[in-house]
């Protein structure tokens, strides 16, 4: 395993008297994807959170290439490396495609223009629809221009929750086809929330298990039998 982009260490979460992530450990080394697993409520999305500093830990620590990161507010671990695409994808419904993007262009500058092409020829739509609406999109367009917006940051790391939920087969093709076009890249590491155990098997190279706020399984993605999937994640 290469090391470690994203280290996460005996991470603690609480809301109130409720203790919601006791003591998460998690890896996501240099230029590969994980696939953070786990039945509905288990803390996935709170630890994305906690990694984005939109809420804070009770205890443990979040490395960053080595650094802790802890002390950062978000928009800083956004400066610093980190996209997030929230399940929902958050786009901005009353702006137009171009205008969402734009949001990132304001954060990142210049350096965001360049990048641009590159999402277009991920994401050809996207281009064909600059001035339309946000909220007149499908779901796999809103999609494809959430996971857009996020790329013109050129992150370091690109976190993505559930981009499969609620959208059409094809959409989920094309961004399988980006997930693996970005790893041929070798620029940026991946951990990707997902339900679908056969999207997670094509694109993954390593799998995290999550149960009631714990970590109960870890290994490559050719470890992600059919005795795991079925006491850890079939519904």
């Amino acid at each position: 395993m290469s090391k470690p982009r994203l280290q996460i260490k005996d991470l603690q979460v609480a809301y109130g008297q409720s203790t919601i992530l006791k003591g998460i450990n998690l890896s996501v080394p240099e230029n590969e994807l994980v696939c953070l697993m786990g039945r509905n409520g288990v803390g996935k999305t709170t630890t994305l959170k906690t990694i984005l500093g939109l809420l804070k830990q009770t205890d443990g620590s979040i490395d960053m290439d080595g650094t802790c990161i802890d002390p950062l507010a978000t928009a800083e671990r956004v400066r610093g490396g980190i996209a997030y695409v929230p399940q929902g994808r958050d786009i901005f419904p009353n702006l137009t495609v171009w205008e969402n993007l734009q949001v990132s262009i304001v954060v990142k500058g210049k350096a965001a223009r360049q990048h641009l092409d590159r999402v277009f020829d991920l994401f050809p739509v996207l281009k064909e629809m600059l001035k339309r609406k946000g909220g007149v999109l499908s779901g796999g367009q809103q999609q494809q221009l959430a996971i857009g917006r996020a790329l013109l940051l050129d992150p370091k790391l690109l976190i993505l929750d559930e981009p499969t939920e609620g959208i059409q087969p094809s959409i989920i093709d094309q961004i399988e086809d980006t997930l693996l076009a970005l790893k041929a890249e070798k620029r940026m590491s991946i951990l990707l929330v997902e339900q679908y155990v056969d999207f997670a098997k094509s694109v993954g190279d390593h799998f995290c298990i999550m149960e009631k706020g714990s970590v109960v399984k870890t290994g490559t993605i050719g470890e992600l039998d059919e005795a795991t999937v079925a006491e850890y994640l079939t519904v």
